[in-house]
């Protein structure tokens, strides 16, 4: 009498085809866990590099003379902010804003009175009740992202200070600020509420490029701002 021996099947396929399927969804939930933890510290660094260089913008540290802009660039290195505008993978965007009253006007000689904001010479005090920059300054990889204020035309700041004098800052439509959505003070029939005449704003802004990690995180770029 001659008995029949089971023989076990190889199942070794079959786990290599688990171990595949299981990859698929393993592997890019791995690279999107890591490329969103990435991003996160590179976000909470341009927080901190906005606030620190605002910081110093607002107390009055010139950023147009080279040795404060060492210590921008040392403060900006784990983003990569560099003096180059194409390797460079980070931006700084300095900004003075100031909300043009009849002090401003006065000050360019163009008021006469608040319905005739005109003055002696002829001069019109074209952006009187709105917000204008008196100084623009950027650093790093400008092509990265613009500016959430709005541009003044490049023809009106300085060579070397980025600043814009009061005669063009009264009268030229190009100095006007437009930063309605993060404004943090309220017009109220032309007067500006919290902040006393002549005060001026400074705002630092700040972007990064992010980790890129296609389909999930495609092209894309930190920002924080903040004003002082």
């Amino acid at each position: 009498m001659y008995g029949k021996t089971m023989r076990r099947k190889n199942s070794g396929g079959g786990s290599t085809i688990e171990f595949v399927f299981v990859s698929m969804v393993l592997l890019p939930l791995f690279l999107g866990t890591g490329a969103a933890g990435v991003n996160l510290v590179r976000t909470l660094q341009t927080i901190q590099l906005a606030r620190d260089l605002g910081h110093m913008y607002a107390r009055g540290v010139d950023f147009s003379q080279s040795a404060n802009q060492t210590v921008m660039y040392q403060l900006g290195s784990t983003l990569g902010l560099t003096s180059s505008s194409t390797t460079s993978t980070a931006v700084v965007i300095l900004s003075n804003l100031i909300y043009v009253d009849s002090g401003q006007c006065l000050g360019a000689n163009a008021w006469t009175s608040p319905s005739t904001p005109t003055g002696p010479t002829g001069i019109v005090c074209t952006n009187y009740q709105k917000w204008v920059f008196t100084q623009r300054l950027e650093f790093g990889n400008t092509s990265l992202r613009s500016s959430n204020l709005g541009n003044p035309t490049s023809s009106l700041l300085n060579a070397t200070t980025g600043k814009i004098t009061q005669s063009n800052y009264v009268t030229n439509a190009g100095a006007v600020a437009n930063f309605s959505a993060i404004n943090p003070y309220s017009n109220t029939s032309g007067v500006i509420s919290g902040l006393p005449s002549g005060q001026t704003l400074y705002c630092a802004e700040a972007g990064a490029q992010a980790w890129v990690l296609p389909p999930l995180f495609k092209s894309q770029s930190t920002y924080s701002f903040d004003f002082f």
